[in-house]
């Protein structure tokens, strides 16, 4: 395979200005009119250079700034009155970062062999994905008087490959410490993809389905990938549940139950594996449990739809997934109602970053002097993510059953096929 194949442009900051610092001996390029510059190191393996106020994190509840150390040439794009830092790496060099960031550079080895996989996986259907949206367009963002659906997908990345944040894949350079047994992983996957009818998977991936995934096209373009598609988190039918989690009763007593999974875990051994200290921070991911109130709901309604709804009277399920995810949900207030998906937008419409996910079943609290207008919304919910393809802590519990990587993968990507292409 080429180099312009095995080689990675990874966004990582943009700002007004930029401050960074190179360690080892570095050569300056520049492109047409001085636009961009390239820092490329003299010797790639004894080089490094360091990039200050790196925002990691975006949008969530522990995000933070850091300094972090990367390998590789370092570019500077300077696009309307802002500079963007990317950094140009190996694809494998790439994935020994993503996965000590993803998740803890001390799982177990067969976890490990399974995230580099659907990391690879991943990045690489998104260079070919970017090709078919070049001659293919969706329209991400539907709106008129009485809906509201929008979803978010990676295709705004034009001048790199991937974001080096929750957006894409996380990656932060060498600034986390890897191991012998991140790096046997990558070698021992090297070139090995997901692929389903002679095409790479696009391989995604959250921390915690709750239970199921979901279904790709509930989540983000009206695209049906076959192995991207509902999956019991559990190794035998479950009982005392129904199935179908697109009705609005089956979905509650799922989501309110405890039902067994893989995901369904307090292994402390386990979540180390999956678990960085900032995501440690979260302690609800199974099942969790959020309160907002009145004041607060049309604080976030105004900010997040610019619609004022007035006091809202309720939040009601209009359509859910395959594995009870709301995909949509009708807003009921005195001044307006308006019914507003997909996933991810009713996670941020509801939150001031995002909600854990939006498997969840909706409970009203009334004060006294008033039996129509609620004082309060509990949000009863299950799963940490969007849910679709592998879970992560799911991963890591069948890891630790003594489940090899190849088992992990075909369990949450059905009827894909493990390929070496380079």
């Amino acid at each position: 395979m080429n180099n312009e194949i095995t080689q990675i442009e990874v966004g990582i900051l943009k700002a007004e200005n930029i401050r960074f610092r190179l360690n080892g001996k570095f050569n300056f390029l520049s492109g047409e009119n001085g636009n961009p510059i390239f820092i490329v190191p003299e010797n790639y393996e004894e080089a490094s250079f360091d990039l200050f106020d790196v925002t990691i994190g975006v949008e969530f509840h522990w995000e933070r700034k850091e300094i972090q150390r990367f390998k590789g040439t370092l570019k500077l794009l300077s696009e309307k009155n802002e500079v963007t830092a990317i950094n140009i790496l190996p694809i494998e060099d790439y994935l020994t970062s993503v996965i000590s960031s993803e998740m803890s550079a001390r799982s177990s080895l067969e976890l490990l062999k399974a995230h580099a996989v659907i990391s690879r996986s991943w990045l690489l259907a998104q260079r070919y994905k970017k090709e078919e949206i070049s001659q293919k367009t969706y329209q991400s963002e539907y709106k008129t008087a009485d809906e509201y659906i929008k979803w978010y997908d990676r295709e705004d990345h034009t001048d790199f490959d991937v974001c080096a944040d929750d957006h894409c894949q996380r990656y932060q350079g060498v600034t986390k410490v890897t191991t012998e047994v991140v790096e046997q992983a990558v070698r021992s996957t090297e070139g090995k993809v997901l692929m389903y009818e002679g095409k790479i998977c696009d391989t995604r991936f959250s921390k915690c389905c709750g239970g199921a995934s979901e279904a790709f096209e509930y989540v983000w373009e009206p695209v049906k990938h076959p192995y991207l598609t509902k999956v019991m988190d559990n190794p035998h039918p479950l009982i005392g549940f129904k199935s179908d989690l697109r009705k609005e009763d089956n979905a509650e007593r799922w989501i309110l139950g405890h039902p067994e999974a893989f995901c369904n875990t307090k292994d402390e051994a386990v979540l180390s594996q999956v678990l960085n200290d900032y995501d440690r921070e979260t302690q609800q991911f199974f099942r969790w449990k959020e309160e907002i109130t009145q004041e607060k709901i049309q604080k976030l309604l105004l900010l997040n739809t610019g619609y004022d709804f007035g006091d809202i009277i309720d939040l009601i399920p209009q359509e859910r997934g395959l594995s009870g995810r709301l995909i949509k949900l009708k807003i009921l207030g005195t001044k307006k109602t308006l019914v507003i998906g997909k996933e991810l937008f009713i996670r941020k419409t509801l939150s001031d970053s995002h909600l854990y996910s939006a498997a969840f079943v909706v409970e009203k609290e009334y004060n006294q002097s008033s039996s129509s207008i609620p004082e309060r919304f509990i949000l009863m919910g299950a799963g940490w993510g969007h849910g679709v393809g592998l879970c992560q802590i799911g991963a890591a519990v069948m890891a630790a059953k003594g489940h090899s990587y190849e088992e992990i993968l075909k369990h949450y990507f059905p009827g894909s096929e493990l390929e070496k292409i380079f």
